[in-house]
Parts: C-alpha cells; structure tokens; sequence
C-alpha cells in the first residue's frame, strides 16, 4: 500500500511539472512600451503645506489596448502615493499583442 501511494505521488507529480506552459495562466511580460498619453498628477495639498517632495516607484499592468489594469505602488510616500496611482490610471500605452507590465516613477516636486 505504501509503494502504491509512493508511485501515485511520483507520477501525479511528475504530470504537473510536464503540463505545457500554455495551459497555464499567462503573466503579463516586461516591457517599455510606448505612453501615448500620460496624466500629470495632482500635488496633494497636504504634501505641498509639507513642502513634500518625492517619488511614487509603481508598476502598471497594461492591457493589450493600451488601458491600464491595475498599478502597483513598490515606494513611496505615504501621501504622494494615491495622487500618483490615480494619475497612472488615466495614462495609454500603445497597443501591443499581450498585456506587459511597465515600470513607472512619478516624480512631485511643489516647485
């Protein structure tokens, strides 16, 4: 009995690895693909009463049509943050066959 379930691990393990790849879920690529239309964000008034000045690193999830899916703040203040996801929200990228992720830094500055 414990040799049966050994060899039954083995070989239902041993399928999982060799599935191809197109049957599994497909991750958005890497890429810099061209902005057609970027959104200057709005400096909060709290950063600027703060004299804050900083970047927002995100990542975007591009569709192929260009729309962004979602943003991924990676760093950042706390309170430059919203301001930069709601811009990058509104940018286009230029079509592409399959969604990438692009890597974004949105630069405030009350100057």
């Amino acid at each position: 009995m414990n040799r049966w379930l050994t060899t039954f691990f083995l070989v239902f393990f041993a399928g999982l690895i060799l599935v191809p790849a197109s049957f599994a879920q497909q991750e958005p690529s890497e890429s810099a693909r061209k902005i057609l239309n970027r959104v200057t964000p709005q400096y909060p008034e709290m950063a600027r009463t703060m004299n804050l000045r900083g970047n927002v690193k995100a990542e975007a999830v591009v569709e192929p049509n260009g729309v962004v899916k979602s943003v991924e703040v990676k760093g950042g203040h706390p309170v430059l943050v919203r301001a930069a996801q709601d811009a990058i929200y509104k940018w286009k990228w230029a079509p592409a066959a399959h969604e990438t992720r692009e890597p974004i830094e949105v630069r405030f500055d009350p100057r």
